[in-house]
C-alpha cells in the first residue's frame, strides 16, 4: 500500500480521515457497567472491526490527518448526535444525567471538536476538504444477510459528494470487478451522524462527506482477501483524487 496522494499544487484539497468505532476498549472507571457484557463487547455492536486498520492505512497513503477513538461505541457513539436515543448502551441511559454528561465531556467531544476545528480551519484558508469515516458492517444482522462488500454513505444533494462516491467506485469496479458495490447501503448517508452534522456547518464547495463501508467477512476472513480489498479500496480514492479537478467543480 504505498499508494500516494498527487502533489497539493495539482489539486489543494485536504483529506482526512476519521474512525469512530475503531475499538472496543472500556476505559477506566467505567468496567463495572460492563462487568457482565464480555459477549457484547467482542461483538458488532461494540466497535467496527477492521476499520481501524483500513482508517489508518488510507491516511498512511494520502498523507492525511487520522482522527481514530478506540474506545468501544457503548459507552457513548460518536457516531451519533447529542439526544439520540441509541448515544449510550443500554446499560449506561439509567446513569444520572451527570454522569451522562462527563461521559460526552471526556470522550465524545473530544473526538469530534478537534475534526469540527481541522476543517473549519481549511473553509478559513479556502482548502476544501474531503472527509472519510472509516466503518465496517456485520455480515448479517437479524437474520438478513448484507449483499455488499464495499459502500460509501453520503448525500445524494451534495455534488461533491456524488462525483467522488462515482468516481471511487467507478475506480475500484476496474480494479476488481467481482465486488459488490452499493451506495447509500446498508444505511442511508443522510441519517444522523458525524458527516451529516459537518455538512449543515460546511458549504458543499468547502466539506465532503463520506462513511465508507466494508463488510466484516474480510476482515474475519483476514489474510490474503482482506489485505486485497484494503489495497484496492486505497487505490482507487488515490486514483478518484488524481482524477479529480476540484471538489466543487463538478
Amino acid at each position: 500500500m504505498r499508494s500516494t496522494v498527487p502533489p497539493c499544487h495539482r489539486q489543494p484539497l485536504r483529506v482526512i480521515v476519521t474512525c469512530e468505532h475503531a475499538g472496543n476498549a472500556v476505559p477506566a472507571g467505567f468496567e463495572r457497567h460492563f462487568d457482565d457484557e464480555s459477549a457484547l463487547l467482542e461483538s458488532h455492536r461494540a466497535w467496527d472491526p477492521g476499520a481501524f486498520e483500513l482508517g489508518q492505512a488510507l491516511a498512511q497513503a494520502t498523507g492525511a490527518r487520522f482522527f481514530p477513538s478506540a474506545y468501544t461505541r457503548l459507552l457513548v457513539d460518536l457516531n451519533r448526535s447529542v439526544g439520540h436515543p441509541e448515544l449510550h448502551a443500554a446499560v449506561l441511559r439509567r446513569l444520572p444525567a451527570a454522569q451522562r454528561e462527563e461521559i460526552i465531556a471526556r470522550f465524545y467531544r473530544p473526538h469530534r471538536e478537534p475534526i469540527l476545528n481541522a476543517i473549519a480551519d481549511c473553509a478559513a484558508q479556502g482548502v476544501p476538504v474531503i472527509h472519510v469515516a472509516s466503518h465496517s458492517f456485520t455480515p448479517e444482522l437479524d437474520g438478513a444477510v448484507r449483499n455488499a462488500d464495499v459502500a460509501w454513505l453520503y448525500d445524494p444533494q451534495r455534488e461533491t459528494e456524488r462525483g467522488i462516491v462515482t468516481g471511487w467506485r467507478d475506480a475500484l469496479t476496474a480494479m476488481q470487478p467481482t465486488l459488490r458495490l452499493r451506495r447509500n447501503y446498508p444505511y442511508l448517508g443522510t441519517a444522523d451522524g458525524l458527516t451529516s452534522l459537518l455538512r449543515k456547518r460546511f458549504a458543499d464547495a468547502q466539506y465532503a462527506g463520506i462513511e465508507l463501508e466494508v463488510n466484516q467477512r474480510f476482515v474475519l476472513a483476514g489474510g490474503v482477501a482482506w489485505a486485497r480489498l484494503q489495497e484496492a479500496v486505497i487505490a482507487a480514492f488515490v486514483t478518484m483524487l488524481a482524477r479529480w479537478p476540484s471538489p466543487g467543480s463538478h
